[in-house]
């Protein structure tokens, strides 16, 4: 039996996935801590892991980060990547660090697992080997890798073969580093300083490829191929999805397979202004033969417009393992959870999310043509119609989208995981 520390921001999206993990390393028997806010306290005990609380400095509410930090309000493209870093990630992270090193001085630990935008994880790892456990990213967000191959990540823009491609690339990068996101890096490195005695040893958003192992949630069919790889990159595949206990609504039955069917969701957080896109999905698609499926992500279905069209079906949540193989099109901003489900099925894609990660979700569903990439956070109706109408037409797109979900349904995310797990302990044994 082993000990792991799983560490993890105050996000939904960022705790839901690393329980799973911690499920998984339960059942395999190990003793497993969790490190995040007090508001994920039960979901943590139900998952059988103990849990730990971050120090109120790091308790950033980022499932509601709009209220916490007004200012954030509007922003998109890299001035959101740029305060969401700053604000939301890199301040909070000596505090996280601090917290960690306190467990660490309370009990054995034989590796933690962090996700990418836990700082803290960026920081212990700066230290020694021989005064910290092994540090595992998990990848729960597009691969950070920093590579001569991709530009920097956080632009959300494509690769481009050959050495043109890498010259664009080493320029970008020295744009992205030193000017867009030149005051994060500054603020990063001088945290690193501080809390370690160096600084962060490259950029902020690529620390993962320097942890000891980086366990990518995903598959190489959907991320940008890479000649300089480090080898401690695992590629693991989705995480398992288990079976929905979400009921089924009355209007069910209307997923008959006699019109195409297009589900649109704006996730469960980047949920409050349906204008952005549920509204205009509905409305360009009011007059056409499709069956248009909406989930609210748990809001109230009130928050709709009160008339909806007559081949508008919601709810405020779905049986997406049910869902996902009657559907023929995801309309969606770009959670990388939910993406790739839908590509694990087979679905076809028109993303509209420019925040966050989501850029670089969007951006790889246009790069594999496994969907439209609409490079908009609010998108109009025409814009959104004319991309499903496409989607729809053209078989390349579910080609394509057969393709990735081939390789995800092949792949074993715990297998992964527990190989590279054991062979940290194996090397920590030999040392």
């Amino acid at each position: 039996m082993s000990t792991y520390l799983l560490t993890c921001t105050p996000a939904h999206g960022h705790v839901m996935p690393l329980l799973q993990v911690a499920r998984h390393l339960v059942s395999q028997g190990h003793e497993v801590s969790f490190l995040t806010s007090i508001r994920y306290a039960d979901r943590v005990t139900a998952a059988g892991a103990r849990f730990v609380a971050l120090p109120p400095e790091a308790d950033v509410d980022l499932d509601d980060a709009d209220a916490a930090f007004p200012e954030r309000v509007g922003l998109t493209g890299p001035a959101a990547l740029r305060f969401d870093i700053g604000t939301l990630f890199v301040r909070p992270g000596a505090a996280q660090l601090d917290a960690v090193r306190r467990e660490l001085g309370e009990r054995r630990i034989d590796a933690v697992l962090t996700e990418p935008l836990f700082v803290g994880g960026a920081l212990l790892q700066l230290l020694p080997v021989d005064q910290r456990p092994p540090v595992v990213a998990l990848g729960i967000v597009p691969l950070g890798a920093r590579s001569r191959d991709v530009a920097p990540f956080g632009l959300g823009i494509a690769p481009m073969a050959g050495p043109i491609g890498r010259l664009r690339n080493a320029a970008l990068r020295m744009v992205a580093e030193r000017l867009i996101f030149g005051g994060v890096q500054r603020q990063a490195d001088e945290m690193a300083r501080q809390a370690v005695g160096r600084d962060l040893g490259g950029f902020v958003l690529d620390w993962a490829g320097r942890a000891d192992a980086y366990v990518q949630f995903s598959v190489p069919e959907f991320e940008y191929p890479r000649s300089d790889l480090p080898p401690t990159v695992h590629f693991a595949g989705p995480l398992p999805s288990a079976a929905s206990d979400i009921a089924a609504p009355d209007w069910w039955d209307d997923l008959d397979g006699t019109r195409p069917v297009v589900h649109v969701t704006q996730g469960t957080i980047a949920n409050s202004d349906f204008g952005q896109l549920v509204v205009p999905t509905m409305t360009a698609l009011a007059a056409s033969g499709c069956l248009v499926v909406v989930t609210t992500g748990g809001r109230p279905v009130s928050a709709l417009p009160a008339e909806l069209p007559a081949n508008v079906r919601v709810a405020e949540y779905l049986p997406y393992d049910r869902l996902l193989p009657l559907t023929d099109v995801l309309v969606t901003n770009g959670g990388f959870g939910g993406v790739q489900q839908a590509l694990a099925h087979g679905v076809p894609i028109v993303v509209a999310g420019q925040t966050e990660d989501k850029v670089e979700v969007a951006a790889r569903v246009g790069w594999t043509g496994a969907g439209i990439n609409l490079r908009a956070t609010t998108v109009a109706p025409a814009q959104v119609g004319r991309a499903v109408s496409r989607v729809l037409a053209e078989p390349s797109y579910r080609t394509e989208a057969e393709r990735i979900g081939a390789a995800m349904r092949g792949s074993d995310a715990w297998r992964v995981l527990d190989g590279v797990l054991e062979g940290l302990g194996s090397r920590r044994a030999v040392s």
